[in-house]
């Protein structure tokens, strides 16, 4: 994060020839510094908010989570006054040295945009006017899990034996997106050692969210990724189609309250129960 803050230091110009005016509180995201001649007008921090408003890579809303950053920054009078499209593009430039990515550009006044740091993803959105007196940017950083403990296929194996089924959280994907992680690999091979070793066991492959966003998208949200580990079971360790069948459950059925970070994190994971 400190390599990719001073980059993007470097790239948004500073300037000091105006004089701030912050509201109280406020602070410049370590990421990026302002355009020249700003000053923020309106300032929000939240440890942990949802933000509903991003576009994916097809122009479609997609939810993000984690810290929350939003800055309105207004023109200072007197100060040189970029366009629009300027602001945006010394955002776009800025994250593209930095490694990151331009997921989505709307018309003249919208891009958003993704950096990869460490075990972070930053989401961040820009928005801009014609004119630029204002401009306004929403930050995101979305903290990925840590796979801290490696599946064990004789522990799945007993826990499906006692109950009938068993609830996998080593299996990782990107918000909103059923793209199954590198990082998943031990887990899907552990998966797959279980099914060698009882090679009696057919499973329904059941995928959940948490309640964030639209019930219907998140009900097919679950669904596609529950047929991804199906397919990746399937292709990458050469198990049987016909003992695996994919469903999706969406928020229908929670091990936690969906009021915290914790207990959505809980929520959103892959069971492995017995037919």
């Amino acid at each position: 994060m400190k390599t990719i803050s001073i980059i993007l230091a470097i790239i948004l110009i500073h300037s000091y020839s105006f004089p701030q005016e912050d509201i109280k509180g406020s602070k410049d995201h370590p990421l990026f510094n302002r355009m020249p001649g700003y000053r923020i007008t309106n300032y929000k921090e939240r440890e942990f908010d949802v933000y509903k408003e991003f576009m994916n890579e097809k122009g479609k809303k997609m939810s993000v989570e984690g810290k929350y950053y939003y800055y309105n920054y207004g023109h200072i009078k007197g100060a040189e006054q970029p366009s629009g499209p300027q602001v945006l593009r010394n955002y776009m430039n800025a994250v593209k040295k930095a490694g990151g990515e331009v997921v989505f550009e709307e018309g003249c006044c919208n891009v958003y945009l993704k950096v990869k740091s460490n075990k972070q993803v930053i989401w961040v959105r820009v928005k801009s006017y014609t004119d630029a007196g204002s401009y306004q940017v929403w930050i995101i950083e979305e903290a990925e899990m840590e796979q801290d403990i490696v599946a064990d296929p004789k522990a799945m194996g007993d826990d499906i034996e006692r109950t009938g089924r068993v609830a996998v959280y080593g299996i990782y994907f990107d918000t909103d997106s059923y793209t199954i992680k590198p990082e998943s690999d031990p887990t899907l091979k552990a998966i797959a050692e279980l099914l060698k070793t009882k090679s009696n066991l057919n499973l329904y492959v059941v995928g959940h969210t948490d309640m964030t966003g639209d019930f219907d998208h998140n009900m097919k949200l679950s669904e596609n990724r529950a047929k991804a580990v199906v397919d990746a079971l399937v292709k990458d360790y050469g198990i049987s189609a016909k003992r695996l069948i994919a469903k999706g459950d969406g928020p229908l059925a929670p091990v936690s309250t969906n009021k915290t970070d914790g207990g959505r994190q809980l929520n959103r994971r892959v069971e492995l129960v017995e037919r």
